[in-house]
């Protein structure tokens, strides 16, 4: 594993694999804790308030109902994560679909069919999070997306027993901090508040440290988009990426060795190579599923038993779903921020079909959308391409200035009117995801 030099840099050992030592204990049946009035009352005031939401049609309701069990009960995150096992899944890209994939491979190992409870459409701010908990009563493990800057709240709240760490870029910056700081933030906090394992991303230099040096399983997870990572925190100087993997110029810090290792479609732990052999496509799927495998390895899944689970899952939450709009075959993708849309743009790159383009800049998504400056999207030069969404026309003077010719029309249906019977990718931010979600009928 990795050893610390006298300077205090990492020394990475000759491919010497660090073994997988499980620190969570199995899943025992334990009996519900005597429960605070006022917290019966709010966990039945929650679900009341989520039912109405999902009868009124207005949403899938979790987080109106957090939002009035917390109301009424302050404490009742910490009372409904109390005796159970707690997953805990952060990072800027990857939350929602690592989520699923720990949460799918749990079924195999939780008695009696049970399933964890999940906050699986991504509601992962405070409200989501409790919503999620009062959602499913008598679930003995919880696996929980948590936006980034929540993870101290959910760090002291609901005491984890994995925390993990998938990576750090920019995004939203009119709401969140800069990334530097969000990693000094993380690494604080898991200094207070430390979970008993910490998986955490080996590829991302902001990712190591923050997840600090003690019960941390490395995860070779890849990093595709460096541009974030690029200053030491350790030391302030400038981080090279060699093919071998991250090292910095001035303090000698260095890239841990992995206990697992993604290398192209399979998992190598030292012991043994699996082939993911996903439904899902793209490079940032599978460096999800290698995060989720270091995870539930950790809860007692074997990589067998979880992939067998995995390989009939198609698309998480309308990510890429495959449907038919208006006669049209449209593929969907969700890219939120310019790391995301360097792994979609890298994803599209494999074949020439044409591509329809989706930009809002709503508070979900962040206010400012001049991010989009930063995308690649030179590679989308010779191939039909269509702009839409309420800042269709930033987007398009981006794409001009990359010399990529493209059309603006108003809606996904004057789109793929202009494509015809397809097939075609359609890649949106995320309230413009949403909102095509519900233009094809596939909307929460």
């Amino acid at each position: 594993m990795s050893r610390s030099r006298p300077d205090g840099s990492l020394a990475v050992a000759e491919r010497s694999w660090p073994v997988l030592q499980p620190t969570v204990p199995p899943i025992v049946p334990t009996p519900m804790p005597r429960l605070s009035s006022a917290h019966r009352v709010a966990r039945f005031c929650g679900r009341a308030a989520t039912a109405a939401s999902r009868l009124g049609h207005l949403g899938e309701g979790s987080v109106v109902g957090g939002a009035v069990a917390q109301r009424i009960d302050p404490t009742i995150a910490t009372e409904l994560a109390e005796g159970m096992r707690v997953v805990v899944v952060s990072g800027t890209n990857g939350k929602t679909t690592t989520t699923r994939l720990i949460a799918d491979a749990l079924r195999s190992v939780i008695p009696h069919g049970g399933a964890p409870a999940t906050n699986r459409t991504g509601a992962n701010l405070r409200n989501g999070i409790v919503g999620a908990l009062i959602d499913q009563p008598g679930a003995e493990t919880a696996v929980l997306e948590i936006d980034e800057a929540v993870v101290p709240w959910a760090l002291e709240t609901l005491y984890p027993d994995v925390l993990v760490l998938l990576n750090l870029s920019r995004d939203q910056l009119d709401r969140m901090h800069e990334v530097s700081l969000l990693a000094e933030r993380w690494r604080s906090a898991i200094e207070e508040m430390p979970p008993r394992v910490v998986v955490a991303n080996a590829d991302d230099p902001m990712v190591v440290y923050a997840a600090g040096d003690r019960g941390v399983i490395w995860v070779g997870a890849g990093l595709a988009w460096t541009t974030d990572a690029a200053t030491c925190l350790w030391c302030g100087g400038s981080i090279s990426f060699p093919s071998s993997g991250w090292t910095c110029e001035r303090c000698g810090r260095r890239r841990p060795v992995g206990a697992m290792e993604l290398e192209g479609d399979s998992v190598e732990d030292g012991s043994s190579t699996h082939d993911l052999a996903l439904a899902l496509p793209g490079r940032s799927v599978r460096a999800n599923a290698v995060m989720a495998l270091a995870a539930v390895d950790q809860l007692g899944v074997s990589a067998g038993d979880a992939m067998a689970r995995w390989r009939g899952i198609r698309s998480i939450e309308g990510r890429y779903e495959v449907t038919c709009f208006g006669g049209t075959e449209v593929r969907l993708h969700l890219a939120k921020n310019p790391a995301g849309w360097c792994d979609t743009l890298d994803l599209l790159a494999e074949d020439d079909l044409p591509v329809i383009l989706a930009l809002n800049a709503r508070a979900e998504d962040g206010r400012d959308p001049s991010w989009i400056w930063d995308v690649p999207f030179g590679q989308l030069r010779d191939r039909p391409v269509i702009v839409v969404g309420e800042r269709s026309s930033d987007l398009a003077v981006r794409l001009a200035y990359a010399d990529v010719d493209a059309s603006e029309v108003s809606s996904l249906r004057g789109a793929t009117a202009l494509i015809g019977r397809g097939p075609v990718h359609v890649v949106a931010n995320y309230s413009a995801f949403q909102q095509l979600r519900s233009t094809l009928g596939r909307g929460r």
